[in-house]
């Protein structure tokens, strides 16, 4: 693998790793010019099907390089990480494909294959696995909130988590996985925040004007301490605006064992239109834990 170009800036500076996305909707293009935006990774590769030519172009006008070899193309372009925005049913053909080489995969399909990794909850896993789930938007958008749920009560009980997106942020592939997104979006829940039982419901919306992205939590829980709860969801938005800025805890009541949260992500960046702020969390998040891989490897490599 050719070495990666490095970026100028002093004593900060680390290697610009090299990037692959596969997959060509607006999940795919919103990751390629995130890429290009970071300090310590580049796209160098967009690789979608025959079908997707005509997105394959514009991801051509960012400056990267396209194919609709697909990970054919992937896999001999000597990348140092790939992004795959393709489908759940692609993935594991992916990781097949990867899984020998030395590259970082970052999973956004709601696929059950690798390690389950949210910014605010687990990042430190991204400094050693190579093969990271995103689980889902939905997904993205509540385990912060419900990792600050489970951190102060004694145990979490039933969660039921109801999504909200606008139509027109949905493309066929997600559509095509949505019992993979209910289902891996539960289980996440459960695993990441100890939580007995999840259900997880979702609504795509075709209301105009587009409704921006919504997750609605209840959660039963016992031993709740109500007061270091409110502060831990507010540091936890807190945090997660540090690289999605429209996310809001809009709503939060605790009564009887039960809490009740709303939140909301209103896309503020790029070429994303508002409402798509499904789009905007999952790939925030996921160049978020690339980029700490990357800084993590440089720091390995300077001992």
């Amino acid at each position: 693998m050719t070495p990666p170009e490095s970026t100028t800036g002093g004593a900060d500076t680390v290697p610009r790793l090299k990037a692959a996305v596969i997959g060509a909707g607006m999940l795919g293009l919103d990751l390629a010019e995130r890429l290009d935006a970071s300090p310590v990774l580049s796209c160098e590769l967009v690789a979608g099907r025959q079908s997707s030519a005509s997105a394959l172009r514009r991801a051509a006008q960012l400056g990267c390089e396209v194919s609709t070899e697909g990970i054919t193309a992937v896999a001999r372009a000597g990348v140092d990480m790939v992004f795959d925005a393709s489908s759940a049913e692609a993935h594991p053909a992916h990781w097949a494909a990867l899984a020998s080489a030395d590259v970082l995969l970052v999973d956004l399909t709601p696929s059950s294959g690798g390690s389950m990794l949210t910014p605010t909850v687990n990042a430190v896993r991204a400094e050693s696995d190579r093969h990271l789930s995103l689980v889902s938007c939905g997904g993205q958008a509540v385990l912060p909130v419900l990792d600050a749920i489970a951190k102060n009560s004694e145990r979490v009980e039933d969660v039921e988590v109801v999504t909200t997106v606008a139509s027109a942020s949905v493309g066929p592939a997600t559509r095509d996985a949505l019992d993979e997104y209910l289902a891996i979006t539960g289980y996440a829940v459960e695993r990441l925040t100890g939580a007995t039982w999840a259900k997880v419901l979702a609504t795509i919306s075709p209301a105009l004007p587009a409704p921006v992205f919504r997750a609605q939590i209840a959660a039963c829980a016992y031993g709740i301490r109500p007061d270091a709860l409110v502060g831990a969801v507010e540091a936890a938005a807190t945090a997660v605006r540090e690289y999605a800025p429209g996310f809001e805890v809009s709503a939060l009541s605790v009564a009887d064992g039960l809490v009740r949260a709303t939140v909301t992500v209103t896309a503020r960046g790029g070429r994303l239109p508002s409402y798509a702020g499904n789009v905007e969390i999952i790939n925030a998040a996921a160049v978020t834990l690339a980029e700490r891989y990357a800084r993590s490897r440089e720091v390995g490599h300077g001992e």
